[in-house]
């Protein structure tokens, strides 16, 4: 099926012409939906025109929040080529790789980055394009807005099929190895509109009066929330640091209604002393994903924010809402258990729980998650090996460990990876690290399997306390045998002042365990 995505963004612009869509919190730009929707078009007509940027090609960038979102999913819809997403928050040498890997014929890069990309830039051979004034020396590239003065803001006219044309890249984490490349089709896209609308709960937050806050890279999972506002007549804001004051102060100077954020940063939201100095009343809606909320966590930001939260999960490869823990859910969630999983199936989601053979299992049996819809992807880019691993008959293999309990809420146990076995018992990370981090001296953990010569891995977990807070190696330890069993409760303890988190904030369980493993012949027990 065709569609000319430019039309169909333009009758949306049409119906809310005068009110704001979109601000770019740190550079004070603002537009109404008529002003971007011309500005989008504008941009388009430029790739083709002054760029030469058609079907087949790809335009790479390195971006943050504000500068990306002049080139997310309802520019790239618009137009022909494709736009691979990278983090900004990613190193040199990822952007490199990535680099390598698209090939792009154009990377749109923030100038301030010249200095240190250049010289692997102008190796590769792209285009440069700097969204701010390039300095002179950097004469090889080019300025975004001088390419865009006097190009027309007609709709581009360009019609693309649904389905089979791929017009936005993105990469996963990379928390397990090397980054692989999601590709998109604008029906990807539109699931995830469509499942943030199916939950009516969830579709409340998405209205005409909807300002939404991102502070998360909107490269990743927050940005999948951008068509839904633009669609609903709500506005984005961008914000470009993961800065808790800023956020405050842009909450309560933009009157923010809805935002994103992973269950850490809202810990560290409310050990904030400055987050009372703002008016944050305006939020109705917090969505958090990534990681369950404790229940420590939650008594406590409700206290704070009121019944506000409301869980997501989903992933790179299937661009939708998955599941849903909604405000309602909240409210028993402590009592009933359910705060520990991801929620129940979101309306048009498939949600299966496989054994190693394909099977599903019992209700109540762990197993690995397959997740099939219409954000399922169809596959990586110029990764068969992966997709044929990772796909099947239009399900994507998670390799999540989960369960679904007999009201039909999913309980994610462990990434398959991630499951430690001591002395022939498995142990699955997360569970161990809920019941560390509901400690009110413990900020944050990470549970790992380490090499043990009498149970082959013994749990060990690495803690961050909270300033000015102490506890003993011990009573953390009987902790996780009071509450989970003597033989999930770790062996040893080791506290340290951070974790390697992503960009997102997950904790990197990975590097923490590569370090114990890395002079062993084998990895496992």
């Amino acid at each position: 099926m065709k569609m000319n995505f430019s039309r169909v963004m333009g009758q949306t612009a049409l119906r809310y012409a005068d009110q704001e869509a979109l601000v770019n919190v740190e550079r004070n730009r603002r537009y109404r939906f008529d002003e971007l929707h011309r500005l989008t078009n504008r941009i388009v007509n430029m790739m083709r025109g002054r760029l030469d940027l058609r079907r087949g090609d790809t335009a790479l960038c390195i971006l943050e929040n504000d500068n990306l979102s002049l080139l997310h999913a309802w520019t790239a819809f618009k137009g022909e080529a494709a736009i691979a997403q990278t983090n900004i928050r990613d190193s040199l040498e990822e952007h490199r790789w990535q680099v390598e890997f698209i090939r792009p014929k154009v990377v749109f890069i923030e100038t301030e980055l010249l200095d240190r990309y250049g010289e692997m830039l102008r190796q590769s051979g792209t285009r440069v394009v700097c969204m701010d004034l390039p300095p002179a020396r950097h004469a090889y590239a080019r300025y975004f807005w001088d390419l865009l003065e006097g190009v027309t803001e007609e709709e581009p006219g360009i019609e693309s099929d649904v389905h089979e044309d791929v017009l936005l890249y993105r990469f996963t984490g990379g928390t397990t190895g090397r980054s692989k490349c999601a590709r998109y089709t604008i029906d990807n896209w539109l699931a995830a509109r469509d499942s943030m609308y199916a939950d009516s709960e969830q579709g409340q937050a998405f209205n005409e009066r909807t300002r939404y806050l991102h502070i998360a890279p909107i490269s990743h999972g927050s940005g999948l929330s951008l068509l839904p506002t633009l669609f609903r007549g709500g506005c984005t804001v961008t914000q470009n640091t993961a800065d808790l004051k800023a956020w405050c102060r842009n909450v309560e100077a933009e009157r923010i209604t809805t935002a994103l954020m992973v269950p850490t940063l809202v810990g560290w939201l409310l050990e904030l002393p400055e987050a009372t100095q703002y008016d944050l009343s305006s939020l109705q809606t917090l969505f958090y994903g990534a990681a369950p909320m404790s229940p420590a966590k939650l008594e406590q930001a409700q206290a704070r924010f009121g019944n506000i939260f409301f869980q997501l999960y989903g992933s790179t490869e299937c661009a939708q809402a998955v599941c849903t823990l909604t405000r309602a859910d909240h409210l028993t969630a402590i009592q009933t258990g359910r705060l520990a999983s991801a929620g129940r199936p979101t309306t048009g989601i498939e949600l299966a729980v496989m054994d190693d053979a394909g099977k599903p299992v019992p209700r109540g049996t762990t197993g690995e998650i397959w997740l099939r819809g219409r954000g399922t992807i169809s596959g990586y880019h110029h990764n068969p090996e992966g997709t044929a691993a990772e796909f099947h008959n239009g399900f994507w293999k998670s390799g999540d460990l989960g369960y679904l309990d007999e009201a039909g809420y999913l309980f994610i146990v462990d990434r398959k990876k991630d499951v430690i076995i001591t002395g022939g018992f498995n142990v699955y990370a997360v569970e161990v690290e809920a019941t560390l981090n509901a400690h009110p001296a413990v900020s944050m953990s990470a549970v790992v399997g380490v090499p043990h010569d009498r149970w082959g891995e013994a749990v060990h977990a690495e803690v961050v306390l909270k300033p000015g807070m102490k506890i003993a190696e011990e009573e953390l330890i009987e902790l996780v045998k009071e509450r989970l069993g003597r033989f999930k409760a770790p062996k040893s303890v080791t506290f340290v002042d951070a974790l390697p988190l992503s960009a997102v904030g997950k904790v990197l369980r990975r590097q923490v365990r590569e370090r114990y493993w890395k002079d062993q012949a084998r990895r496992v027990s």
